[in-house]
């Protein structure tokens, strides 16, 4: 099974197995990391926001507008902001690594 890294906010890292089809948001409340998604994976918030490693950056598919329309929504965006519901996990991404941004 894959795996993936959250970097909570507080710098700790947490290595977690990441099975292929869940979304970064459901594989983070999977393993209870304090990640939100109000809308539950729907496209209509930004409380899923995280910050994809660089290295990784360039291996996801490219946001839609939809989605950077709501990342235009998040606190703290960075170059490799994504919404965690529109990252899905699959064997190519094992060892995909993602920060939570720092609250505001």
């Amino acid at each position: 099974m894959p795996k993936m890294t959250f970097i909570e906010r507080d710098g700790s890292r947490r290595e977690v197995d990441a099975p292929v089809g869940l979304s970064v948001l459901e594989i983070a409340h999977k393993h209870d990391i304090d990640l939100e998604g109000a809308c539950e994976g729907s496209l209509a918030c930004a409380t899923c926001h995280v910050i994809v490693d660089p290295e990784w950056a360039g291996k996801l598919s490219e946001p839609t507008d939809d989605e950077e329309d709501m990342l235009d929504l998040a606190f703290g965006l960075e170059q490799t902001s994504r919404l965690g519901c529109q990252i899905v996990m699959t064997e190519d991404l094992n060892g995909l690594t993602v920060q939570l941004p720092k609250a505001g």
